[in-house]
């Protein structure tokens, strides 16, 4: 990996991991692009770079994160699904990161879904005040959802804004509640993937990691503000449209 493909796909990180769209999907369609070797580091790369997006909502965030201990112990509480699944799953998980065509597939079909709902969101009204008011069951169940991210390409900002949605929370509760949630899920993801891979990196894989991780800070930071303002404005059935075109264009010229 060059320092130039790290730069692009820690763009590419940052421009989607919050987004509807499936950012391990869009890394995995542009590693493919570039004809990368798909090799342990690679897959260690598209995992450990989001770090760099995550720190972008501690910051963003900071005010929520410290109003107290009850929104805490419901993202604990929908993450718990996610930890589970994962740990059982991983080794079937990490053989379909090997798959650019599934995470084509997951696009398309997870754009349509997005385009369903679209106009149930725009019609529906929160039944639920505030984020720490959501109930210990309903958060469960957005973890539950989120677990289906784990296939690449569905994405785990579409899973849990959909799970959201579907548990009671407006468009604009659902996206913050998956920006939240984003922060234990990811953090616990790079380090599992850390400790299942040997700790051998060379000076140079170093430099790529923190690269990497600074670029998708940045970017991710700027793509969070700008998405919470188009969502309440456009909904979400543009990212579906756009997730089908990605998924096509890649299945028609790439496979």
């Amino acid at each position: 990996m060059t320092l130039t493909q790290s730069a692009v796909l820690a763009v590419i990180e940052g421009l989607t991991e919050f987004l509807p769209v499936s950012s391990t999907g869009h890394m995995m369609l542009a590693s493919a692009a570039m004809k990368m070797q798909k090799n342990e580091f690679l897959k260690t790369f598209e995992i450990v770079v989001q770090l760099g997006a995550v720190f972008a909502i501690v910051l963003i965030y900071a005010k929520q994160f410290l109003k107290g201990i009850s929104l805490h112990l419901k993202l604990i509480t929908a993450f718990l699904p996610t930890a589970v699944i994962g740990f059982l799953a991983y080794d079937s998980i990490n053989t379909l990161l090997d798959k650019p065509a599934v995470a084509a597939v997951s696009l398309i079909v997870g754009g349509v879904v997005l385009i369903l709902i679209d106009r149930h969101v725009t019609q529906k009204d929160s039944a639920t005040p505030t984020l720490e008011m959501i109930s210990y069951k309903n958060a469960f169940l957005i973890g539950l959802i989120q677990c289906v991210s784990m296939i690449p390409g569905v994405s785990r900002a579409a899973a849990t804004i959909i799970g959201g949605i579907f548990n009671g929370l407006d468009k604009k509760q659902a996206t913050e509640f998956s920006f939240l949630l984003a922060v234990p899920t990811m953090c616990a993801a790079t380090g599992y993937k850390l400790l299942k891979t040997p700790l051998a990196f060379s000076g140079a894989e170093v430099q790529l990691l923190l690269l990497g991780s600074a670029v998708a800070f940045v970017v991710a930071g700027i793509t969070v503000l700008v998405f919470r303002r188009l969502v309440e404005r456009y909904g979400f059935k543009h990212f579906g449209y756009y997730r089908i075109a990605v998924g096509l264009i890649f299945l028609l010229t790439m496979t």
